[in-house]
């Protein structure tokens, strides 16, 4: 994985804001090349593995609710890039139509969705999207477009490197949907309340990437899949007071 030159950036990246983060990726080229080998390796070999898994997923989807296996709503990735993502359909077809976050008990997931949501499987068909380099495993996940067009200026520095599968902030908001709960208009409130919150974690993590935290955020996720609750107070407060204004 590579970094652009500053000058070959999108305009959009090139702020004071995002300048600021560019300056300490550039410093650490051997912890990005060994990231970007680290995906195609694992993700291929994995995806060797896993090949049963995707058989019955879809087998399972196709049997239980009328529309395709994946998913495939445009995302963004590095450098403000546009791709479609390979998710697990996990709702009704044409769900997408409506809000792009979900809430707990949301109506639009299927029976089979439930149960793939339960525990993460709808995400292991991003393996596709980590080999082919249109995303990462760990880093900032991937927000739909109109999200995105409500970042601010140093929210943007996040685009500098790929989507990822994981991240500090997914695994600390990992039931953000609990969080939705109740709340008449769930995009506003996400985009006011939510994606600030975890934008701090991903910011921070753009600050103090390495090859080798990347790893202990990987294992993180397991054991939060796993079952395993990683306490933050920070975000355990930010999360109260949220709830208590959309009451």
């Amino acid at each position: 994985m590579f970094l652009k030159k500053w000058n070959g950036l999108p305009p959009e990246l090139q702020t004071d804001e995002v300048r600021v983060y560019y300056d300490v990726l550039k410093k650490k080229r051997v912890s990005l090349f060994f990231k970007r080998v680290f995906d195609i390796v694992v993700s291929l070999l994995m995806l060797l593995v896993l090949w049963p898994a995707f058989v019955v997923l879809a087998i399972a989807i196709k049997i239980d609710s009328p529309g395709p296996v994946f998913y495939r709503q445009v995302r963004v990735t590095q450098y403000n890039k546009r791709f479609r993502i390979f998710k697990f359909r996990t709702m009704v077809q044409n769900a997408d139509k409506g809000s792009h976050v979900t809430v707990s008990g949301d109506s639009r997931i299927t029976r089979v969705g439930r149960v793939i949501r339960k525990y993460r499987l709808d995400e292991i068909s991003q393996l596709i999207d980590v080999l082919r380099g249109t995303m990462t495993f760990v880093g900032t996940r991937p927000e739909a477009v109109k999200y995105v067009e409500q970042y601010t200026p140093e929210m943007m520095a996040t685009l500098l490197m790929p989507a990822g599968v994981t991240s500090e902030a997914s695994i600390y908001f990992k039931d953000e949907d609990k969080l939705l709960d109740g709340v008449e208009d769930p995009d506003k409130v996400y985009v006011r309340d939510v994606l600030p919150r975890k934008m701090k974690y991903n910011l921070k993590s753009m600050k103090t990437f390495s090859f080798l935290r990347d790893i202990k955020i990987m294992f993180m996720t397991v054991f939060a899949v796993l079952g395993k609750n990683y306490f933050d107070p920070s975000v355990e407060s930010e999360v109260s007071e949220s709830q208590e204004s959309v009451l």
